[in-house]
């Protein structure tokens, strides 16, 4: 992750982007990027997202790499580990949503009875 920080951090700063880079700027551009991550799959079957063909596989990799990088931009700009942000949503997810409640369902956790 720190490798990956500094990489983004050099691009940026040798192309002199840095000042676009603001928070706001940076959540839209993830919104966009995962916008495009989206648009690989619409109007697939559940099949055909599965076997994507290699051309693509080829445009859903690019798309993560920019969902990645504009998460892991945004996440620098206030000092937080996108991983460590993931862990922690996960041990929340894991009180939102117990296994033994909600396994085989797909409901949000407002909707469960407790």
């Amino acid at each position: 992750m720190e490798s990956l920080k500094k990489q983004i951090k050099i691009f940026a700063r040798e192309r002199d982007w840095d000042k676009y880079h603001s928070p706001k700027n940076l959540a839209m551009a993830l919104s966009v990027e995962a916008s495009e991550l989206s648009e690989i799959f619409l109007w697939l079957s559940e099949k055909e997202s599965i076997n994507l063909s290699e051309n693509k596989l080829a445009d859903l990799k690019e798309e993560i790499g920019d969902v990645m990088i504009y998460l892991t931009n945004l996440a620098t700009k206030f000092d937080l580990d996108p991983i460590e942000c993931a862990k922690q949503k996960i041990q929340l997810n894991i009180t939102k949503y117990p296994s033994e409640l909600v396994r085989g369902s797909a409901k949000k956790y407002t909707e469960y009875k407790k």
